[in-house]
């Protein structure tokens, strides 16, 4: 029967066929082997498994499979000196107080692949970093003040940093080169880098409540609104960039949500288009990654005694010469007593909330069903890094502990699969920061002598010699 099977009827069969079979195929004799490397094969098997991020750089589509399936092989299993090269990087003198890489998170295997990562600290320099090397890129002139924050835009290659005294300057990522300065009025308590189809913006928010949109590169003021007036405000965007959410802990006001387009194009006669949200005391909040506009909020009972997760769907419609916004809670539920108040919270997929409290990391869907909880840590987790294919969380304890998803199930769970180590408790006294893109992992280690360093994580890739199964 086999061969009285034509080239386009292999074709059509093998087209059902999954990677390991295919590589089985390849066995069988020279046609089989010609057929089951066919590209639009291993293309449609790429886009299937993986839907974004993909660059195929001058390896063809069975050779970019093979290598991306490998490093995630890798990136699983995690042993020492064989899947990955770690390396500590210093070169501040100060404490680092935020790391963001501006290195596109492109998975490409044709040796043009890069993870660089920028750094602002307290010893007033911005810093790029090359963590595949392990070297310093660039750094600047010594700044007036600490700096305490950055946002990246990657596709423009530009950093935007902030010092204490809220001086906003904007520097190209592959040369160091101030670009633009913008000084607000106070210090800046929250920045966001907000990407348009208009263009691309900078969010910032200053101590006096005020919330300014300022244009990237040029950081010319598109408007000026208050938000809570004489207080600090915190801002997280929705994932589509179409919401703004925004809080302030020492406010009697709620929260707000913000609809982004009214403050591209301002107006004297109309107000900010936004709403304020029905719930008391809210300590943290997250968009979950896979809804437009599903945000998820901790906040006190109206007896103010028991911590509440609620879901809320924002909707946009536009009247004749306005937009209302439609709030709608869709779930909420009441954290277990026992549990301490989570520090730390991110979204995953639609219906996934990861809480960090203390040194224990608890998944829950949005109705309060608990998927598991996870406890490797020694010391209390400080940073959480959730992407759709793992978790890093870091600690003091001197370790990044890995989890991966496993999405068979009806809700996506988390398996602990390994933890990277930091220095010796004579020296560091643990991660601050975690942050990745796929390709690597990069850790801020802080010193016990005040300072911080990077620790990066670089991944093996073999090139796609490897079966993808192995």
């Amino acid at each position: 029967m086999a061969r009285q099977l034509g080239v386009h009827e292999l074709l059509h069969v093998f087209s059902f066929l999954e990677a390991r079979d295919l590589l089985c195929a390849a066995q069988v004799n020279k046609v089989w082997n010609e057929v089951s490397g066919t590209t639009e094969l291993w293309r449609q098997l790429s886009l299937r498994r993986w839907s974004s991020h993909m660059v195929l750089g001058t390896q063809t589509w069975k050779q970019y499979y093979l290598c991306r399936s490998e490093l995630e092989f890798r990136m699983e299993t995690g042993r020492p000196e064989k899947d990955y090269i770690c390396k500590a990087i210093a070169g501040h003198t100060g404490e680092i107080d935020k790391v963001a890489y501006v290195s596109t998170s492109e998975y490409r295997f044709d040796k043009r692949e890069k993870s660089v990562v920028c750094t602002v600290s307290s010893d007033c320099t911005v810093r790029a970093w090359d963590l595949h090397e392990g070297t310093e890129i660039w750094s600047s002139p010594l700044q007036p003040a600490p700096l305490v924050n950055l946002v990246t835009y990657p596709q423009l290659q530009l950093v935007a940093t902030v010092d204490k005294q809220g001086l906003i300057k904007v520097w190209k990522a592959e040369t160091g080169w101030e670009w633009a300065s913008f000084c607000l009025p106070t210090s800046c308590s929250a920045m966001e880098n907000f990407d348009h189809p208009e263009g691309s913006f900078l969010l910032v928010a200053c101590a006096e409540g005020n919330l300014y949109t300022l244009t990237v590169p040029q950081l010319q003021v598109v408007s000026k609104v208050t938000m809570f007036p004489n207080t600090s405000v915190s801002l997280i965007c929705s994932p589509d960039r179409q919401w703004l959410f925004a809080s302030s802990p020492s406010s009697d006001l709620g929260p707000k949500v913000i609809h982004t387009q009214s403050l591209l194009h301002p107006s004297e006669d109309e107000l900010t288009t936004s709403t304020t949200l029905t719930v008391q005391l809210s300590s943290k909040a997250c968009w979950v990654p896979d809804e437009a506009a599903r945000l998820i909020i901790i906040h006190r009972n109206d007896s103010g005694r028991q911590l509440v997760v609620t879901t809320f769907e924002l909707k946009a419609t536009k009247s004749r010469d306005r937009v209302n916004i439609l709030v709608q809670q869709v779930a909420s539920f009441l954290l277990p007593d026992i549990m301490m108040a989570p520090h730390l919270m991110q979204g995953h997929g639609s219906q996934v909330i990861l809480l960090a409290s203390g040194s224990e990391l608890v998944l829950f869907t949005i109705h309060g069903l608990q998927l598991v909880a996870f406890r490797d840590h020694q010391r209390p987790i400080t940073s959480l890094w959730v992407d759709p294919e793992r978790v890093i969380t870091s600690s003091f304890d001197l370790s990044l502990r890995v989890y991966v998803w496993n999405k068979k199930n009806k809700f996506p769970v988390l398996k602990s699969c390994y933890h990277l180590l930091g220095g010796s408790h004579r020296w560091a006294s643990g991660f601050s920061h975690v942050e990745s893109d796929g390709m690597s992992i990069v850790g801020v280690e802080a010193r016990s002598s005040g300072t911080s360093i990077l620790r990066s994580y670089c991944f093996r890739v073999q090139g796609g010699q490897k079966d993808c199964t192995s």
